[in-house]
Formats: C-alpha cells, structure tokens, sequence
C-alpha cells in the first residue's frame, strides 16, 4: 500500500483550533494511507477563562499542553508544538512549501498575512475558519504548481484585505478583557466545516471554496467562488 506523507499545522488552538485538532487528529491517526506530522502553533496560554468554551489539561502554552495530550491518544502521528504567534517575522520559519495548513485565528490581521505569504510559494492548501457570534465562515486556498486554483481569503473578503483590527500580541491587557464574546456551538460548527472541507479536498472536490453559516437560521451555503 502506497502511503502519503504530509505536514499539518494548525495555526491557532483557541475556540476552534482545540475542537479541530481533536477531531482532525483522530481521522489522521486512522488513515492507514497518510503518514501525518502535525505542528501546533500558537503563542497564547490557557487560562481558567477558557474553560467554557476549550479543554485542556492544564494551564500553560497552549498549543505545547496540547501536544502533549494529542501525543498520548494518537500514535500514529509525529507532534511538534510551536509557542509563538504568527506575524510578518515568524512566519517565514513557520509555513513552507507544500503545507497544509489549518487558520484558526480569531484577527484578520493575522490572516492578511497569512493569505499574503502563502500565496507567494509554488505548492500549499490553506484552510481558514472564523466567526462571530453565531455565523461564521471557512475558506480552502490552493495552489498547486504555482497556479491559483481557488480564489485566495483577500478576493472576496475586503475587511482581511484591508484589516482594521490587530494582532494577538499587540493587543493590551484591557483589550483582551474586552475582546468579543464567543459561543462554543459556533466554534464547534466552524471546526467542523473545516474537517468537511479538508475531507473534500482528500477526495478532489474543492470547487466549493467557501461556506456561510448561521445557526440561529439553522442554514449553511456553499459558495463557487471565482479566481479573479
């Protein structure tokens, strides 16, 4: 049996990114054709203010505590942690050619630079995922060969484009406090969608690059998005 060897990363183990990386982890772990290494980034810690919404074992660097609990459930896959956050500096020893890769931040500055780097190597698949309160959004970027084979998060999105909010580490303690409530169903459901699109693309189908939801609607919608 011929098998794959790929690199995930998921960047950002908050709301969403500690839901995917369980549920991503344990289908990896069990595709006897894909041979994964998994790096978990993320320079936040877990604090007792997050207990509503993630689980982690401990207090400390999130995404360090959470490789240590994926480690002991899934043997198949090789962990790294990552304890830094991403920007304009880091972001060159974090993300390499043909990556795929996991956005799971909760800024669209963060996701500014990511789309604009990633868009600058020959071979990547970025999946990203984000919400407010109750509706959210992902989207799949691939480039494969350096052709664009879906639009990348910039080309529909003006307010990642032009991003008015700021990084994680340049945000004050107040602003922290003060940052916007958040609701484990929503997360949940972003995580989810995300596993979706990634099983998707296992299989050939990413023409649906981008999904809408709204779970106050009860209602998700699947977007053909053009390069343009």
């Amino acid at each position: 049996m011929n098998q794959e060897r790929i690199t995930v990363k998921i960047i950002g183990l908050g709301g969403i990114g500690s839901i995917l990386s369980e549920h991503l982890c344990r289908f990896l772990n069990f595709q006897r054709n894909i041979i994964s290494n998994v790096i978990l980034i993320d320079g936040d810690s877990y604090e007792e203010k997050n207990l509503e919404r993630q689980v982690f074992q401990r207090l400390g660097n999130k995404a360090e505590i959470k490789k240590t609990e994926l480690t002991y459930r899934f043997d198949r896959i090789d962990f790294s942690a990552c304890p830094e956050f991403i920007n304009s500096d880091t972001i060159k020893n974090i993300i390499n050619n043909g990556d795929i890769i996991f956005l799971a931040v909760d800024n669209h500055k963060t996701r500014k630079i990511v789309s604009d780097y990633v868009s600058t190597l020959n071979d990547i698949v970025l999946f990203s995922g984000g919400n407010e309160l109750t509706d959210g959004n992902v989207q799949l970027y691939l480039k494969k060969g350096g052709i664009d084979l879906t639009p990348k998060l910039t080309t529909y999105h003006p307010e990642i484009e032009n991003p008015q909010d700021k990084l994680p580490e340049e945000l004050s303690c107040q602003e922290l406090e003060e940052s916007s409530p958040q609701l484990l169903f929503t997360n949940l459901t972003v995580a989810t969608l995300l596993c979706q699109m990634f099983y998707n693309y296992l299989n050939g189908n990413f023409k649906f690059s981008e999904v809408y939801f709204d779970i106050l609607n009860m209602c998700s919608d699947s977007k053909i998005r053009q390069i343009v």
